[in-house]
C-alpha cells in the first residue's frame, strides 16, 4: 500500500495543500462499500464511516456532482445500482478530481462486464491495480485508458520462467511415472514367467519350496517390493508378495506422490474416455470396419458495407479402416464440383486411377491403407472473394436514434438454395455497462450474455424454406460498438458438392460394406 509520511487521518488536516485525492471506492447506493483504495494512512473504520455517511449526504438533493462536508469533499458518479467515488481535501481543484473520476468511470468497464456488486467483489484486485495507476500518493498520473490497459497486462519475465520450470518438472514427473510403470510391469511379467511360488510366503507352498534350499524351516521367503508394507509380526511375511494380474501398489503410491506434489495425473480409464469424448464432434453413429469421412472447414471474411474480403474452403477425405485385410479397397468419389476447387491425392494413391476413374486406391494395389489410422486420401482446397459464393449474407444496421443510443437491423438471407445450415449463431457485440438490449422484431430466439457482452441470435435451421430473416433492437451505444459479426454453424453436405460413391474391393470389385459422414463447419465467419 503506498502511504504518506503522515500518522494518522488527524494530520491529514496538516496536509491539505499537499494531498488531493485520499481515497476512491465503488459503493452501493447505501454506502457499502465494495472496493475501496485510499492513498494515505487511513483507518478502516474510517473509511467506512466516511462511506456509510455519503448516502445520507446525498438526500440533501443540492449538488449532482459533489457533496462536502467539514473535512472532506465526495466527488460521485452513478454506475447503475452503484457509485464511483472519490474523496478529496476541500482544498482540491475540482475540475481536476471530475477529470480523475472519468478516468476512474471508464476503467471500472475493462474489468466488470455488468455494474453489479458481485462482478465487482470478483474484480476487486485487478479494480485496486488499475486505480493505483492512477492515483500515486494522492496525485494523479499523467496516463490514460490505454496505458492502464497496457501497464496491468504487462507480462512478467519471471512469471513466464517459473510457468516454463513447472511445465518441465511436470514432464519429467509423468516421464518418471511411465518409466516407473514399465519397470513394475517388467517386473510382473517376469514373476509370472518364474512361477508364482517364488514370491509367495509361508503355507505349504514354502514348506514344499524350502526342501533343499538351506533356509531355516522352509520359511524363507522372496518379495521384490520397493516399499514392503509394514505388519505387527516384522519376523512373518504376509503370504500376499507381489500379487500378479491386480494393480500394484507401487504405481498407486507413485501417483500418490505425484498428487501430493500437485501434479494432475489422469488414470488409464479416465484418460481412455477423455480421449474417446475429444474425437467425438457429432453425435455417435454405428461404424462399419470401412468408414469414410469428408469434411470441411470454411473461412469467410466479409465487409459491413457490403463485398467479400475472403472466403476459404480446406476440405479432405479420412479412410478408417479396421483390420489390414479390410485395406485392400477403392473408394468412389463423385466430383460434382462447379466452383472451381482444386483437389490433390495423397502421394500414396494411384493418380491416374483417380483422374480415369474416379477411384481411390493403393498405387500398389497389393498392398493395404493402413488400419485402425486416419489416413487422409484426398484434400481440396477453394478461395474467391466472390459475394456470391457466400452460404450466408449478414447485413447490419446500426443507426444512432434520438434518445442517445442506436436503433440496430440485422439480417441475414440464404444464397446458396441447395445448402442447409444448422445450429445457426449469429453473435453481435453490444456495449459495456449500458444495460440489457430492447429487442423488437425478431425471427428466431436471442440470449443477452452480459459477462461477454455479447448478443447472440440462435436459428435452428436455415434452408431454401427458411432463407432470410430479422432482428431488430435498441440499446445505448455508437455504430462501431455492434462489430465485428461472428457467425457459426454446420451442414452436413459439401459446400464443393465432393460426393462419395461406392467402395470397392481391389480383387473382384466386389461392393464392401462400409459407413461415411459428410460434415461442414465453420472456422470463421465474421462481418468486420
Amino acid at each position: 500500500m503506498r502511504k504518506k509520511d503522515a500518522h494518522s487521518l488527524d494530520n491529514v488536516k496538516c496536509c491539505f495543500n499537499f494531498q488531493v485525492l485520499l481515497a476512491a471506492a465503488i459503493c452501493t447506493k447505501t454506502g457499502k462499500g465494495l472496493v475501496a483504495r485510499q492513498f494515505v494512512e487511513m483507518t478502516r473504520a474510517r473509511i467506512e464511516g466516511l462511506l456509510a455517511a455519503f448516502p445520507k449526504l446525498m438526500n440533501t438533493g443540492k449538488q449532482h456532482t459533489f457533496v462536502e462536508t467539514e473535512s472532506v469533499r465526495y466527488v460521485y458518479q452513478p454506475l447503475e445500482k452503484l457509485y464511483m467515488l472519490l474523496i478529496t481535501t476541500k482544498a482540491s481543484n475540482i475540475l481536476e478530481d471530475l477529470e480523475t473520476l472519468r478516468l476512474f468511470s471508464k476503467v471500472i468497464p475493462e474489468y466488470c462486464r455488468a455494474m453489479e456488486e458481485q462482478e465487482v467483489l470478483d474484480h476487486a484486485f485487478e479494480l485496486i491495480f488499475a486505480f493505483d495507476e492512477i492515483v500515486a500518493l494522492g496525485y494523479r498520473e499523467s496516463v490514460n485508458l490505454a496505458q492502464i490497459r497496457t501497464f496491468t497486462e504487462m507480462d512478467s519475465h519471471e512469471e513466464k520462467m517459473f510457468e516454463a520450470v513447472r511445465e518441465s518438472q511436470e514432464k519429467e514427473a509423468k516421464r518418471e511415472m511411465q518409466k516407473r510403470a514399465k519397470e513394475l510391469a517388467a517386473q510382473r511379467k517376469e514373476a509370472q514367467r518364474s512361477g508364482r511360488r517364488d514370491v509367495g510366503s509361508g503355507g505349504f507352498g514354502s514348506s514344499m519350496r524350502g526342501g533343499g534350499g538351506g533356509s531355516s524351516g522352509g520359511m524363507e521367503t522372496v518379495v521384490d517390493t520397493p516399499e514392503p508394507k509394514q505388519t505387527s509380526k516384522p519376523t512373518r511375511s504376509t503370504g500376499k508378495g507381489m500379487k500378479l494380474g491386480s494393480k500394484s501398489k507401487d504405481v498407486d503410491s507413485f501417483v500418490d506422490k505425484l498428487r501430493g506434489e500437485g501434479q494432475d495425473v489422469i488414470s488409464e480409464k479416465k484418460g481412455r474416455q477423455s480421449a474417446t469424448m475429444s474425437k467425438v464432434t457429432t453425435p455417435a453413429a454405428k461404424t462399419e470396419n470401412v468408414h469414410i469421412q469428408a469434411s470441411e472447414k470454411m473461412s469467410v471474411t466479409a465487409s459491413r458495407d457490403g463485398g467479400l474480403e475472403g472466403l476459404e474452403v480446406h476440405g479432405m477425405l479420412q479412410l478408417r479402416v479396421a483390420t489390414p485385410d479390410d485395406g485392400f479397397i477403392r473408394i468412389g468419389v463423385d466430383n460434382n464440383d462447379s466452383k472451381g476447387a482444386q483437389l490433390q491425392t495423397h502421394p500414396n494413391v494411384d493418380k491416374n486411377l483417380f483422374n480415369t476413374k474416379s477411384l481411390i486406391g493403393m498405387k500398389q494395389p497389393k498392398k493395404p491403407f493402413p488400419a485402425k489410422l486416419d489416413v487422409g486420401v484426398l484434400k481440396w482446397r477453394f478461395q474467391t472473394q466472390d459475394e456470391s459464393f457466400m452460404p450466408l449474407s449478414i447485413n447490419c444496421w446500426p443507426s444512432e436514434n434520438n434518445e442517445g443510443g442506436c436503433d440496430v437491423n440485422i439480417e441475414y438471407e440464404l444464397q446458396l438454395d441447395d445448402m442447409e445450415l444448422q445450429d445457426v449463431v449469429i453473435c453481435i457485440p453490444v456495449p459495456s455497462g449500458v444495460g440489457s438490449p430492447v429487442v423488437g422484431e425478431i425471427d428466431g430466439e436471442y440470449r443477452h450474455d452480459s459477462r461477454k457482452n455479447i448478443l447472440e441470435w440462435t436459428l435452428p435451421v436455415i434452408n431454401s424454406e427458411n432463407k432470410s430473416g430479422s432482428l431488430e433492437f435498441t440499446i445505448a451505444g455508437s455504430p462501431d460498438d455492434f462489430f465485428p459479426v461472428n457467425v457459426n454453424f454446420f451442414a452436413k453436405k459439401s459446400y464443393c458438392d465432393i460426393q462419395l460413391g461406392e467402395v470397392l474391393s481391389v480383387e473382384g470389385s466386389r461392393p464392401v460394406k462400409h459407413s461415411s459422414d459428410i460434415m461442414l463447419l465453420v472456422e470463421k465467419y465474421e462481418i468486420v
